[in-house]
């Protein structure tokens, strides 16, 4: 423990002395620990975070501050980063580990609160610090506080060693009487060595979500964000890597997230020493937070990780965090179904022996989860009416859902059901008793979309009634499977009903209230697996999947576009939780093959939707072979590695592989979406160099290739030739070490 009186003049003195002759040095000075180890050492006092890759480090500055460090690779870890800490009291630091509003602001503030004076800036020293392990992994927490105002600030950061990730996050007390507004509080910043960096982020629209984008940081401010809840135009993802470094496979690569399911942000910024700045967290627009005397506010956290393979390190580091750290643990490490849905084979025209005819189809083919879609509720006709009374439609399922729940059942399927549960339409009796739990504005016009409003969760009323109705809907049905819909967007974010100083809450409130509702729903139903969706891939991101179990990835089907669309998920989030079904929908009338279709959404967590009652009996058993061989492959693709091979945004052959985490089986994908003319500089070898294997072992290769025997070595230099002939053609290689 150390108080504000810990640096002396003679240490001011020291660091002046040495810093020539550190700066002048041609030979590096590493500060080297064992990965998962918290080393506090030094004149002056620093503090190293080790993970098997990367090192972060906290200097403690003349000032009393905390200076950000060096963040970056074990081999360039030098004792100090930052000459700003040499900073006297008169001057300050401006290099923070916690950027604030106040003083000399050479960093974008991730902290800005206004005290009961209407004091604007914030002054903080160095308290205390703890070490320990939280959940397995070794932690820091450092304690600040104000030098005037009773607030404390205490940082926390847990480190993931084998995943190079280091999770930080906020917690903000107010120790005294008088209230404090939060104007902005960001979860962590981080700052990286001087250098010039390319970002690059997952931006589209709906239908295309997910397409990477790479681009330059220039000086001056880079900012992501959604000012909503849900956004098909960018994911929370950031990687940032050297401008010249161009190999998927290879080359040092930062990346991060914000485990929010709101409205977040990220803010990249080159400093004025070449050094990038990297924060995120809620994004605090049209919000801020009260909080009233002996109160704290705890921030999301923000997940800052280090790759020295590429972009496609840093994925399969996220993916390895949410599969084994962040995914709801009645589900960790599990298998999810080969599902069928029942939507575009039926819309809103459903009754109960339509869905037990297609359910009998299903199981035919091996599916292993029936899901009704929309409009089997009292009222839902059309999308005009319905949402938010959540009972049986008695002249479509004059029984209930019970007989057909037993019928699926006694097919060895589970069953699953769509609900919408953060929606009304005003044609509703919900909304007829309670207008006032939608989102309203006086005088403003209620805008609507798809006929519907949006219930105000911030409420803890509406939070109640949903928690309520889920919970009997789950109760009195043996249901197995929920996919829950967020279809349209925020306008009239208004709450009057709330005090003034609590109105701007609402965005923050809102996603606490969700988050209660599934943690209390995942507690008194684990057995139920949830599938989050929002008009596709709107509500996307690590927070999310916390919590759910899995994501509907796009509302576009197209085999073609899908290769897109889940190639940039890949960046983000594991194959496990990306849902992909075959359709019969072609958004470019391209009439691909049956076996195309399956061999793009195999790549993924297989689904099915296309209007069974119509297929032929050839596509009966191809679908029943398909649906077998994702079966005896979906633990290598679901739980293993994944490997971009081939990038669909740069040429017309498209491959990927997945690789177990022992390296002793392996599926490799390749696809071929137009033909191109010898010459024409578009066409691309068919050879595939692989991943992730063992060098000193064999493989069968199998599959869509003749049978042969090769080794790792060879697979992982020479690699193998899949030449694909014909526009949208496609063929999946086995490989298992002898």
């Amino acid at each position: 423990m150390f108080g504000n009186n810990i640096f002396k003049n003679h240490r001011f003195n020291y660091w002046l002395s040495i810093l020539p002759i550190f700066f002048a040095s041609t030979e590096a000075q590493y500060l080297r620990a064992e990965p998962g180890v918290i080393v506090e050492e030094g004149d002056p006092i620093r503090w190293s975070l080790s993970s098997d890759k990367a090192t972060y480090q906290i200097i403690f500055a003349e000032d009393g501050d905390l200076a950000a460090g060096f963040f970056g690779p074990v081999s360039g870890s030098r004792l100090a980063e930052n000459p700003d800490i040499s900073a006297s009291g008169k001057i300050g630091t401006a290099m923070r580990e916690i950027p604030y509003r106040g003083g000399f602001m050479e960093m974008n503030p991730a902290l800005e609160v206004i005290f009961g004076d209407n004091t604007r800036e914030l002054e903080l020293r160095y308290v205390s610090h703890e070490t320990g392990m939280l959940e397995q992994y070794p932690y820091i927490v450092l304690h600040m506080k104000d030098s005037y105002y009773p607030l404390q600030v205490s940082e926390y950061i847990r480190v993931i060693p084998e995943l190079d990730i280091f999770e930080k996050w906020l917690v903000l007390r107010n120790k005294g009487e008088q209230k404090i507004i939060i104007e902005n509080a960001s979860s962590g910043s981080a700052l990286l060595p001087e250098g010039t960096y390319d970002l690059i982020q997952l931006s589209g629209d709906w239908g295309r979500e997910f397409y990477p984008r790479r681009s330059r940081l220039t000086p001056g401010l880079k900012s992501l964000f959604i000012r909503d809840l849900k956004s098909h135009r960018h994911a929370p993802l950031f990687m940032v890597r050297p401008s010249a470094d161009a190999d998927e496979h290879s080359g040092p690569v930062w990346f991060g997230t914000p485990l929010w399911t709101g409205n977040w942000r990220i803010d990249l910024e080159v400093l004025r020493n070449e050094r990038l700045q990297v924060s995120g967290g809620i994004n605090f627009w049209d919000t801020h937070w009260v909080l009233e005397g002996g109160e704290e506010f705890v921030t999301p956290k923000m997940v800052f990780g280090f790759s020295d393979d590429g972009p496609g390190g840093a994925s399969r580091r996220l993916h390895r965090y949410q599969i084994d750290h962040l995914a709801p643990e009645s589900s960790r490490g599990s298998i999810m179904p080969v599902l069928y849905n029942s939507w575009y084979a039926t819309t809103f025209d459903i009754n109960e022996p339509q869905q037990i005819k297609l359910a009998r189809l299903a199981a035919e083919v091996g599916v292993e989860l029936f899901v009704v879609d929309d409009a089997w509720f009292k009222g839902r006709n059309n999308s005009l009416a319905g949402l938010g009374d959540w009972t049986p439609d008695p002249v479509k399922f004059p029984r209930g859902l019970g007989p057909l729940i037993s019928t699926v059942k006694g097919l060895e399927m589970k069953f699953g059901i769509w609900v919408e549960p953060e929606m009304v339409n005003p044609n509703s009796d919900l909304f007829r008793d309670h207008p006032e739990w939608a989102l309203h504005t006086p005088n403003r016009t209620a805008h609507e979309h798809r006929n519907q409003l949006m219930l105000n969760l911030a409420r803890d009323d509406v939070r109640d009634h949903i928690l309520g109705w889920m919970d009997r809907l789950l109760s009195e049905n043996e249901i197995d499977f929920i996919k829950w819909d967020m279809n349209r967007r925020v306008s009239e974010a208004g709450w009057p009903e709330a005090p003034a100083a609590r109105q701007r809450e609402l965005w923050i409130r809102y996603v606490h209230n969700l988050t209660r509702i599934l943690k209390e729903l995942k507690k008194r139903h684990p057995q139920v697996v949830f599938e989050s969706c929002s008009g596709g891939g709107g509500r996307a991101n690590l927070a999310i999947l916390s919590l759910m179990d899995q994501v509907w990835t796009s509302d576009n089907t197209d085999p073609g576009d899908r290769l897109h669309i889940q190639y940039g998920y890949s960046h983000f989030l594991p194959a496990r939780t990306m849902v992909n079904w075959v359709t019969d929908h072609e958004w470019h009338d391209k009439d691909t093959s049956l076996k195309f279709r399956f061999h793009v959404s195999m790549a993924g967590n297989l689904g099915v939707g296309c209007e069974i009652d119509k297929w032929s009996n050839e596509d009966k058993m191809l679908a029943r072979e398909m649906v077998g061989l994702y079966k005896s492959v979906r633990h290598i693709i679901q739980l293993g590695d994944q490997y971009r091979l081939r990038d669909p945004f740069k040429g017309n052959l498209i491959a990927l592989q997945f690789v177990s985490r022992d390296g002793s089986e392996s599926v490799v994908f390749c696809f071929q979406t137009l033909e191109t003319l010898p010459g024409s500089g578009k066409e691309l070898s068919g050879r595939l160099v692989l991943h992730g294997l063992d060098p000193q072992a064999n493989y069968t290769l199998s599959g869509d290739i003749e049978s042969v025997d090769l080794s790792g070595a060879v697979l992982m230099s020479s690699g193998i030739y899949l030449p694909l002939e014909n526009n949208y053609t496609s063929k999946m290689v086995i490989l298992k070490r002898n």
